[in-house]
C-alpha cells in the first residue's frame, strides 16, 4: 500500500474509526494513563502536542485534569468539526492542524513542546515517512509518551511487520524502545494495557 492510498484512508476515514466514532466512545484507559504520566513528569501550565489528536478525547481527558496549553494534529478534517460539536471549549481554547505529521511536524521549533503523545497513530505511519520519528523527538523538549499496538491481534497471511486493521488500512508494528533509545531519548516506564502499550520516554541531558 503507498503512502498516498495509506493518507487517504485516515483524511477521508468514516464509520469505524472514525473521528464521530472516538467523539462517541469519550475518553478511555489510555486516557488515564498518558494524563497520569503527564501529571507525574510535568506542570499543568506544559504544551502539550497529541499527534493524531482525532476529535480530542484524550486532550479533553487532559484539560479536565487541569492541563491548560494543548495543541494537536489530525489529517482528517471531519476530527475538527466533531471537536466542535462535542467539546467546543476544547475547541476554542487548543491550537489545531489539520493535515498528515509528515507535513506539519517540521513546522515546529526544536523542543517546542514539553510533551508529545500518539495514541494508536504512529503505527500508522507509512515506512516512506520514518522520518518523522526523528522529528517527533526533535520537537520534544521533556516527555514522549508513544500508546501503541506492539503485537499482531490477528492472524495474518502477510509480512509480519504490518497488519491490516481492514483492507484500506495498515498498522505497522514497530520497536518503539529502539526507535526512540536511538535518537538519544531514554525509556523510563513502560506501562502494558489490553491493547495498547504505553512507553515513556524523557529527553535526555
Amino acid at each position: 500500500m503507498d503512502l498516498n492510498s495509506v493518507r487517504n484512508a485516515w483524511a477521508d476515514r468514516a464509520g469505524e474509526y472514525s473521528p464521530t466514532y472516538y467523539a462517541h466512545y469519550g475518553p478511555n484507559e489510555t486516557s488515564t494513563v498518558v494524563r497520569e504520566i503527564l501529571t507525574e513528569h510535568l506542570p499543568r501550565d506544559a504544551a502539550v502536542l497529541e499527534l493524531g489528536c482525532g476529535p480530542g478525547r484524550h486532550l479533553k481527558h487532559l484539560a479536565d485534569g487541569g492541563f491548560e496549553d494543548l495543541s494537536g494534529v489530525d489529517i482528517n478534517p471531519e476530527a475538527f468539526d466533531t471537536m466542535r460539536e462535542t467539546y467546543p471549549t476544547l475547541a476554542d481554547d487548543g491550537t489545531f492542524h489539520c493535515g498528515p505529521i509528515e507535513e506539519i511536524i517540521e513546522e515546529f521549533d526544536d523542543g517546542q513542546f514539553d510533551a508529545v503523545y500518539s495514541v494508536e497513530t504512529l503505527q500508522h505511519l507509512h515506512p516512506d515517512v520514518e522520518w518523522v520519528f526523528e522529528e517527533v523527538a526533535r520537537i520534544t523538549d521533556s516527555v514522549l509518551v508513544t500508546a501503541e499496538i506492539e503485537e499482531p491481534v490477528r492472524d495474518t497471511s502477510s509480512d509480519s511487520d504490518v497488519n491490516y486493521v481492514d483492507e484500506d488500512t495498515p498498522l505497522y508494528y514497530r520497536d518503539w524502545n529502539r526507535i526512540f533509545t536511538s535518537l538519544g531519548l531514554v525509556e523510563v516506564a513502560v506501562v502494558r494495557g489490553d491493547r495498547d502499550t504505553t512507553r515513556t520516554f524523557r529527553v535526555s541531558e
